[in-house]
């Protein structure tokens, strides 16, 4: 396995193993408190959890973030135990970046993943930043294309690009080009960080280049700037050490992109780790919650592993949403009458 690209994709995977420390757990939600109703009204049994977005329904406003893929057999393996997991429990799938596909031909494989989630939510994935070093729409499309996706994430990275021994650091300029890519690729772009927090003008300037959707991916969960420590000079250079916290937590991200509700639709990632936490943000205002941490370790083991987290996550959604009195997504989202303190 000579490609660099695809060597790095299990250094990331190693470090993550070694290293619980890249797990922050600093993004915020304990400071929030709901209102509890001891008399909801409500039977559980009947809450209805499922969600819709870009034309497919849910079962809950579930997102397994962007993890892996590659021309290995561990990363095939999980990408498949995702994907199967995910049509078996109606939730969405994001792909790790897709540009190994480009050097590797060999790792198309673990993306080819339509025939094991014929029907759930598919999101691609490439970095926003090779539009500025060679890649194109045709690539783009190819990508989406091996997938069969609903949508491609362009996921921005200037933190983890900057620590990166190999990193690629022309962010100049990119905006122009994710204007050109949204008018012809043949899915919607979905612009998110990758553990740092979308700002609100970083927001504004995608609506203007023509996209809608927003993955916030905020701080206080995987720090990808540790990540890069453990590849940077075999760890003997702390710059990514520094910026390991570095970053806007996913409570306050989305709450800075309040005043674009009403045109864009945010994803909620970084940090979340449970059923609460997810509804927390759709409280927010995030009509996807975003997981990849907790789903690591099952994804190496089995679909059924990875079902079981699902199903636990699913049952802490709906218990809580039960316990706040809302019978549906709908009485949920956005709803901030429901948060009783944030501290």
């Amino acid at each position: 396995m000579s490609d660099p690209t695809n060597e790095r994709k299990i250094q990331h995977i190693r470090a993550i193993e070694k290293d619980p420390a890249i797990e922050r757990g600093g993004a915020g939600f304990d400071r929030i408190r709901l209102r509890h109703r001891a008399l909801p009204n409500l039977d559980l049994a009947a809450i209805d959890s499922s969600t819709t977005l870009l034309g497919k329904t849910l079962s809950f406003p579930l997102l397994i973030s962007s993890m892996t893929g590659g021309d290995h057999v561990l990363v095939r393996t999980i990408n498949r135990n995702l994907a199967e997991a995910a049509e078996r429990c109606q939730v969405a799938l994001a792909v790790g970046s897709q540009r190994v596909m480009f050097t590797q031909p060999q790792a198309r494989a673990s993306f080819e993943l339509r025939q094991l989630a014929p029907t759930t939510l598919l999101m691609g994935n490439i970095g926003a930043v090779q539009l500025n070093y060679g890649f194109d729409q045709q690539q783009c499309q190819e990508a989406v294309d091996c997938l069969q996706a609903d949508a491609l994430y362009l996921h921005l990275n200037p933190l983890q690009e900057a620590i990166q021994p190999e990193g690629d650091t022309n962010f100049a300029g990119l905006g122009e080009r994710i204007a050109a890519l949204a008018s012809s690729v043949s899915v919607p772009l979905i612009l998110k960080e990758v553990g740092c927090g979308l700002a609100p003008e970083d927001i504004a300037e995608g609506l203007s280049r023509g996209v809608t959707l927003f993955d916030v991916a905020g701080s206080g969960g995987t720090s990808w700037s540790r990540i890069e420590h453990h590849r940077s000079s075999g760890g003997a250079d702390p710059t990514g050490l520094r910026f390991q916290d570095w970053g806007t937590p996913t409570p306050l991200a989305l709450q800075l992109a309040r005043p674009y509700a009403d045109r864009a639709t945010l994803i909620a990632s970084g940090g979340l780790r449970d059923g609460i936490d997810m509804v927390k943000s759709v409280i927010l205002g995030g009509a996807l919650c975003g997981l990849a941490a907790p789903f690591l370790r099952p994804a190496m083991e089995s679909a059924d592993a990875v079902v079981a987290v699902i199903e636990q996550l699913r049952k802490e959604f709906r218990i809580a949403m039960f316990l706040l009195g809302t019978p549906d997504i709908a009485s949920l989202f956005g709803n901030q009458n429901l948060i009783l303190e944030q501290r």
